[in-house]
């Protein structure tokens, strides 16, 4: 077995899957605090709960894009082709 081998394995079956995962986590998180934030009419502690959770659903979304674009980098550089997804 040669690293491009491994690394590829790696990629497919554990690293793209776990990133799927997190970032369907933080894309609940995100639609839970606009739920929040819009249902909450008055009450400003729900409205100030809600917008954190739009942050840390938008943050969690971009360390997934980023995490993504890092990881096709790597095997870009050791020319392994990965999966293709639509729209990256």
């Amino acid at each position: 077995m040669d690293i491009t081998t491994l690394l590829k394995g790696i990629s497919r079956l554990i690293l793209n899957p776990l990133i799927g995962l997190a970032f369907a986590v933080a894309f609940v998180v995100f639609l839970w605090g606009i739920f929040q934030f819009i249902s909450s009419e008055t009450a400003d502690a729900t409205r100030d709960e809600g917008k954190r959770k739009i942050f840390w659903g938008l943050f969690g979304i971009f360390i997934m894009i980023s995490t993504y674009g890092l990881i096709r980098l790597i095997l870009g550089t050791f020319g392994i082709t990965g999966p293709s997804y639509p729209g990256f």
